[in-house]
C-alpha cells in the first residue's frame, strides 16, 4: 500500500528533514560562534580550540559505529535516534553558564555524544524509508531542510549580536549568553517532531527495485571499504570549520559579520542540496562527488590566500556549494553500496571514518595555524581534496554509483 506523500517524498523523509531543520536551528545559533566564545571570552589558544573540536567529534564517531551496529541488531531506528536528539537538546543550553574552557569541552562532548547515538540509525531510517531510484532526492531534502534550519539559526544568532554588541567587534559574554538560551526552544521542538510524527521503519521494508537476497549486516563489499579510505585522505586534510570562522575573524570580519556570513553559506548549501542528490540519481554519485571536492580544493585554496574580507566571502559561499553538492549525495552512496540490513553499521563505519579523521586533522589544523601561519591548514585541505578526488576517481564501481 502506498502511503500518502508530502512534497513528493515519503512521510518519513519530509518528516526527518523537519527534524534537522529544527535541531539545527538550535545548533547553528548555539555552537557556531562557539569558537568566538572561546577565543574572545575564555582566551583560548587556536590549538586549545581544536583540541576540544577534534575530542567532540571523535567521540561522536565512535559512538556512530556502535549506535549504528546496535540499531541492525535490535532491527529499530527511532528510538536510538531519538535518544541522540533529546540528549543534545538537554546539555546545550548548559553553554549558557560555562565559564572555563574545561566545562565548555565536557558540554560539547555531551551535545556530541547524542549526535553519536542518533546519527547512523537516523540516516538508515531515511534510506530504508525513501525507495532506491529517488534516494539522492531524499537525502537532498534532508541536507536542504537541515540547512535551511542553519540559515535561520544563524540569522537569529546575528540578530542577537546586532541588538545586543552595539558595534563590538568581538563576541561578548552576555550575547553569547542569550544566543544559547534562544537557541535550546527549536531544540526541543525537533525532539517532538520525531517523537510523535516520525514512525519506526524495519530495515528492507521499503518496496524498490533492490535485490531482497538475505545477507549478514557486516558482509559489505570491498568496494565499500575502500570508498571509506578515499573518505579518510579527504578528511584529514577538512579541520573543523571553527577555523574558517576564526579565518574569518583574522582578516578582519567582526563577529556581526561573520554571523551574516555564515547565512549566505547556508543558503546556497540548502538551495543546491536537493537538486544535486536528484541530479546523482541520473547521473551517479561518483561524479556528483568529484565535482564537490573539486570545489574544495578551490575554495580552500581561496581561504588561504585571502587577504580582504571580500575574497573570503566569496570563497565561503563557494564552500556552501561544495557542501550541497557532496554531503547528501555521499551518505546515498552509502546506502547504494551496502545491503539494507547492515545500513545503520554502514553508516557508523562512514560518519567514525570521517569523525576520527576530524580529530588529528582539526589538531594538526591548530599546530599549522599556530606555528606556521593561519594560511597553512587550507593549502593542506586543497592537496589531500586533490589526492583523494584522483582515488576515488579509480576506484571500480558499478551501476550508476
Amino acid at each position: 500500500m502506498n502511503e500518502k506523500k508530502l512534497l513528493g517524498l515519503e512521510r518519513n523523509v519530509f518528516f526527518l528533514g523537519m527534524v534537522s531543520f529544527f535541531n539545527d536551528i538550535s545548533s547553528e545559533m548555539t555552537l557556531t560562534l562557539l569558537p568566538l566564545f572561546l577565543a574572545n571570552v575564555l582566551g583560548v589558544p587556536t590549538s586549545v580550540i581544536g583540541l576540544i573540536e577534534g575530542l567532540a567529534e571523535a567521540t561522536a564517531s565512535l559512538l556512530k559505529v556502535a549506535s549504528g551496529w546496535f540499531s541492525d541488531r535490535i532491527k529499530a531506528r527511532k528510538g536510538l535516534a531519538l535518544a541522540g536528539y533529546t540528549l543534545s537538546a538537554f546539555s546545550k543550553p548548559f553553554l549558557a553558564i560555562a565559564g572555563n574552557w574545561p566545562a565548555v569541552l565536557v558540554i560539547r562532548w555531551l551535545d556530541r555524544v547524542g549526535k553519536g547515538i542518533r546519527t547512523s540509525p537516523r540516516d538508515a531510517l531515511l534510506a530504508d524509508s525513501a525507495s532506491s531510484e529517488g534516494r539522492g532526492k531524499a537525502f537532498g531534502w534532508h541536507r536542504a531542510a537541515d540547512t535551511s534550519g542553519a540559515v535561520i539559526g544563524l540569522a537569529g544568532a546575528a540578530v542577537v549580536v546586532a541588538l545586543t554588541q552595539r558595534g563590538k567587534f568581538l563576541l561578548t559574554q552576555s550575547t553569547y549568553r542569550d544566543i544559547v538560551l534562544i537557541g535550546m526552544i527549536p531544540g526541543f521542538l525537533a525532539v517532538a517532531i520525531l517523537f510523535f510524527l516520525v514512525r519506526e521503519r524495519k530495515p528492507g521494508a521499503h518496496p524498490s527495485r533492490e535485490s531482497t537476497e538475505k545477507r549478514r549486516p557486516a558482509e559489505f563489499p570491498a568496494t565499500f571499504y575502500l570508498f571509506l579510505g578515499v573518505i579518510v585522505i579527504f578528511t584529514l586534510g577538512n579541520s573543523s570549520d571553527a577555523f574558517l570562522v576564526l579565518r574569518a575573524q583574522n582578516v578582519g570580519m567582526s563577529a556581526l559579520g561573520i554571523s551574516l556570513m555564515l547565512v549566505g553559506f547556508n543558503i546556497f548549501y540548502a538551495l543546491i542540496s536537493m537538486p544535486s542528490g536528484s541530479l546523482s540519481d541520473r547521473w551517479g554519485r561518483r561524479l556528483v562527488i568529484l565535482l564537490g571536492w573539486g570545489v574544495y580544493a578551490t575554495t580552500y585554496l581561496g581561504f588561504a590566500i585571502a587577504r580582504s574580507v571580500v575574497v573570503l566571502v566569496a570563497f565561503y559561499f563557494l564552500y556552501g556549494i561544495y557542501y550541497g553538492v557532496t554531503e547528501g549525495t555521499a551518505r546515498a552512496l552509502v546506502a547504494d553500496l551496502v545491503p539494507s540490513e547492515g545500513r545503520a553499521t554502514a553508516y557508523g563505519l562512514y560518519h567514525a571514518a570521517v569523525g576520527l579523521s576530524a580529530f588529528p586533522a582539526s589538531f594538526i589544523a591548530g599546530v599549522l595555524w599556530d606555528k606556521i601561519s593561519p594560511a597553512a591548514p587550507f593549502y593542506l585541505g586543497a592537496i589531500l581534496a586533490g589526492v583523494a578526488a584522483l582515488a576515488f576517481a579509480l576506484l571500480p564501481m558499478e551501476g550508476k554509483t
